[in-house]
């Protein structure tokens, strides 16, 4: 049986992924990082959850995030990012300029590497940085 809870890949076998894939990993490995957070907080309600949630994984809050990490990224960090800001994305949708959709797109390939890659530890760095 495969462990895809664990996978690790190589930095050659992330680096031959699209930055699209990164992204689309590193969108459920953020939203499950807020998701847990929240819970940890006691926040109580469902609808409440949800609402903190919704609001901490909008594109406008990852752009924002952004903000926060960029100073703390290694060089290798800040190529993923750089790679996955410069993406070629299809659909922006409504409510998020295409500055603030490209943000959301590069930090979500970070953390889809830094997932991917099975660095933990500095995905739980980073994520820290975030919500301080």
């Amino acid at each position: 049986m495969t462990d895809y809870l664990h996978t690790t890949l190589s930095e050659n076998e992330v680096f031959g992924m699209s930055m699209l894939a990164l992204a689309h990993v590193g969108d459920a490995v953020f939203d499950l990082l807020v998701r847990a957070s929240e819970s940890a907080r006691g926040v109580a309600t469902a609808k409440n959850l949800h609402r903190n949630t919704v609001s901490r994984v909008s594109a406008n809050a990852q752009a924002g995030a952004v903000d926060k990490i960029l100073p703390h990224l290694t060089e290798r960090e800040a190529d993923v990012f750089r790679r996955g800001k410069n993406a070629k994305v299809h659909k922006i949708p409504k409510g998020a300029s295409h500055e603030t959709y490209h943000k959301a797109t590069a930090l979500e390939c970070l953390f889809g590497y830094l997932y991917l890659t099975g660095d933990y530890t500095r995905l739980n760095e980073i994520f820290d940085i975030i919500i301080k």
